[in-house]
């Protein structure tokens, strides 16, 4: 028997032993960390098996197959003033933006600039003003929008953010985590019993920086009938809780609450 080649097959096994055994651990502490499993046995079953066990209703309807998505880096547009309320000299009545006979070429007529690159975001509008958030493709920019300030049917002011994605900056697109298992996290880890979910969304949100370059992550915001909006990053799991930020990410009345990993995570999100 040639023993140095036994020995040298042998050191070989245990490398590759060791090697598979410290990705199988390097996978479960991963998992751990997002306290969302992965696991594609995770079925609609599961998650309305939880819902029921502490009587949540999710009135909003999940989607089966979302996108793959990529972090992107967008620059805000330094001519428009973050925070600034600019007054319309011509106001405009709310049923021409959001009735049936509303257009693009109606919104195109409008003060304000690039005004049909947003999209209406009725989870957080409140009475009296209109939020609208910019969108990227078909995905919303949760933290750049416009607020559009109603008095007596007329849209009389506003605020605004705009900002652009820079191109150059390349990302590769990822697989995400599913809505279900993002409602299934918040339902086991966050909600109270009896709680109502009202909308499941898919977008990108930031930490503000002050900065006129940030990076922006897909997540998941979901919102729930007592006001509060939780945003589970779509790669990782990881769960910050906030209301509503005011645009361009100004802290205002419902300022953010610093994000919160997931539970076991030992990393705060990557933004």
């Amino acid at each position: 028997m040639n023993w140095s080649r036994a020995k040298t097959i042998l050191i070989a096994s245990f490398l590759l032993l060791n090697m598979i055994l410290g990705f199988q651990l390097w996978s479960t502490n991963r998992s751990d960390q997002t306290g969302i499993s992965l696991d594609p046995s995770s079925t609609v079953e599961d998650l309305n098996r939880a819902l029921r066990n502490k009587n949540i209703r999710l009135t909003d309807e999940l989607p089966t197959d979302p996108p793959k998505l990529k972090v992107i880096t967008v620059k805000y547009d330094d001519s428009i003033k973050p925070g600034e309320e600019k007054t319309l000299k011509t106001p405009i009545y709310m049923s021409a933006l959001l009735g049936k006979g509303a257009s693009k070429e109606v919104q195109s007529l409008s003060e304000i600039p690039n005004f049909t690159m947003y999209q209406l975001d009725s989870a957080i509008s409140r009475d009296g003003i209109y939020v609208f958030s910019q969108l990227y493709g078909k995905i919303p920019l949760f933290d750049v929008m416009v607020e559009l300030n109603e008095k007596n049917g007329e849209i009389t002011s506003y605020r605004q953010a705009f900002v652009e994605v820079e191109s150059e900056v390349e990302q590769t697109e990822q697989k995400m985590i599913s809505a279900q298992l993002a409602v299934r996290s918040l339902v086991d880890n966050y909600l109270s019993d009896g709680s109502i979910i009202t909308e499941v969304r898919l977008g990108y949100h930031g930490q503000p920086y002050n900065s006129q370059t940030q990076p922006m992550y897909p997540h998941w915001r979901i919102t729930i009938d007592n006001g509060d909006i939780y945003y589970l990053q779509a790669f990782n799991g990881a769960v910050e809780k906030g209301a509503t930020l005011t645009p361009f990410g100004l802290k205002g009345d419902g300022e953010a609450s610093t994000a919160s990993p997931a539970p076991g995570s030992k990393n705060t999100p990557k933004k």
